[in-house]
């Protein structure tokens, strides 16, 4: 009894006779699929995988889809390791010992150090280092072992190949989040959805901005192609959604017409 008294003093773990709990572990952050809000992606695991708990995901036509932050964290690798391994691929620290891993990217839409959240676009969709096709190879880890993948907190299948449908960066409350892209130029905003309404001001290029709803007016071709739906991002204060990524081809689920 005396010598298990003194290895718990000496270990720390014993005071004035009363055993310290150990500090409990921080629950994992909520993870989601690492794709756009409501769209579906088949998600692949298998015993001969590498790591085994990495699940493939893919889609039909999915080469340059936009890949998200799967949980907040902050970009700790941009790295491109060429034509072997995850070729270029994306790390992020999340609280608690966990990090996330996104391989096979075609390119990259972040920078170390960077903080991201929710539906924060990293990188997107590729081929790169050993992969055979388009795919994103994802993964979690706590203190640097792979784990087995969760969202939402409910375990991914293992082992076998099963959809997914993301509600990751989902709208709240009606609203939406989407990035102005003018490629430099800032973006006119306009007192109502079209190019005849009064110019109201400017938004920057690289601009998150709230939308709260959206309609239909004047057709603008911008960097997303052709498009006659207008974002309302405040009072009589509209934009293209032509020079916005929000992440979807036309209106966005959950945010209500104006």
């Amino acid at each position: 009894m005396r010598k298990r008294w003194f290895s718990l003093v000496a270990a720390g773990l014993l005071v004035v006779g009363t055993l310290v709990p150990a500090t409990p572990a921080m629950a994992a952050p909520t993870f989601k699929v690492p794709f756009p809000c409501g769209q579906v992606w088949s998600g692949q695991t298998r015993t001969n995988h590498s790591p085994a708990n990495a699940v493939d995901f893919n889609r039909t036509d999915d080469s340059g889809d936009p890949v998200v932050a799967s949980a907040p964290g902050t970009v700790d690798r941009v790295t491109d390791l060429g034509g072997t391994s995850y070729g270029k691929y994306v790390r992020i620290s999340h609280a608690g010992g966990y990090h996330t891993y996104y391989a096979h990217l075609s390119g990259f839409n972040v920078s170390v150090g960077q903080a991201v959240g929710y539906g924060k676009v990293i990188g997107w969709v590729g081929s790169t280092g050993g992969s055979t096709g388009p795919h994103l190879h994802y993964e979690q880890r706590l203190n640097g072992g792979d784990i087995q993948v969760r969202f939402n907190g409910t375990l991914a299948l293992y082992w076998g190949t099963k959809n997914y449908t993301s509600d990751n960066g989902c709208s709240s409350g009606g609203t939406a989040t989407g990035t102005v892209n003018t490629s430099g130029t800032p973006l006119t905003v306009r007192s109502g959805p079209g190019t005849g309404y009064a110019s109201v001001g400017t938004v920057a290029d690289g601009a998150q901005v709230t939308i709260h709803c959206q309609t239909t007016g004047t057709t603008v071709t911008g960097t997303y192609g052709t498009s006659s739906i207008w974002d309302r991002i405040g009072s009589g204060r509209f934009i293209s959604d032509a020079y916005v990524y929000t992440g979807y081809d036309g209106f966005i689920p959950g945010v209500p017409r104006c």
